[in-house]
């Protein structure tokens, strides 16, 4: 029986609402990117040594990380990037453990990973791999309208995550969120559900 799912897509291609549907089917979530800014947050365990890295500029007034101007220092500056990733991973890896341990083991846990196939290591720790694919043209349209980022912005994102073929050839199963209605795509969730945690246990 499939007990770890990873779960990842482009910015604005339905992954988060593709998890929330999962939740509903009785997987336990463990989104990554939640975890990254909750350590990221006033009092979060990362605030002291993202401060000596990059200094007072990235603290945001509530004393948390201020995403946007952290956002322009990476994607300018490579080195900054890897700086970033070297305080943030080790610390996301250590929570992501103890919510996948705390679900229990005979829990299907779901591991909501925007650079899951960037990472390269995730491959060996889930049992499938979920891709949710839409084309650059809607995640771009999707991420301007819901959170007012200028499409040059969007497209600053896109062009640092995996190619949509990268991330399509690393699936055990992809759904192509392009013009689903919610009802459609919680019928495609479902049914993938059963296939992977039901009709493998006959």
């Amino acid at each position: 029986m499939v007990r770890r799912i990873g779960l990842t897509g482009g910015i604005g291609s339905g992954k988060s609402t593709v998890a929330g549907l999962l939740v509903a089917q009785g997987a336990v979530l463990v989104d990554t990117d939640a975890i990254a800014r909750s350590i990221a947050q006033a009092g979060g365990i990362a605030m002291p040594a993202l401060e000596a890295a990059f200094g007072r500029s990235v603290i945001a007034p509530d004393g948390g990380l201020d995403r946007a101007a952290m956002r322009q220092i990476v994607f300018a500056d490579a080195d900054a990037k890897r700086r970033l990733e070297s305080i943030l991973h080790p610390l996301i890896g250590t929570e992501t453990q103890r919510q996948a341990a705390a679900a229990g083991k005979d829990a299907v846990v779901v591991f909501d990973v925007p650079l899951l196939v960037e990472s390269g290591r995730w491959r060996a720790i889930v049992d499938r791999v979920l891709v949710v694919d839409a084309t650059e043209a809607t995640q771009r349209k999707r991420v301007v309208a819901r959170s007012g980022w200028t499409p040059e912005a969007v497209d600053t994102v896109i062009a640092q995550q995996a190619p949509r073929r990268l991330r399509r050839a690393a699936a055990d199963a992809v759904i192509f969120n392009e013009s689903m209605t919610l009802a459609e795509l919680e019928t495609e969730v479902r049914g993938l559900w059963k296939q992977w945690t039901v009709a493998t246990t006959r």
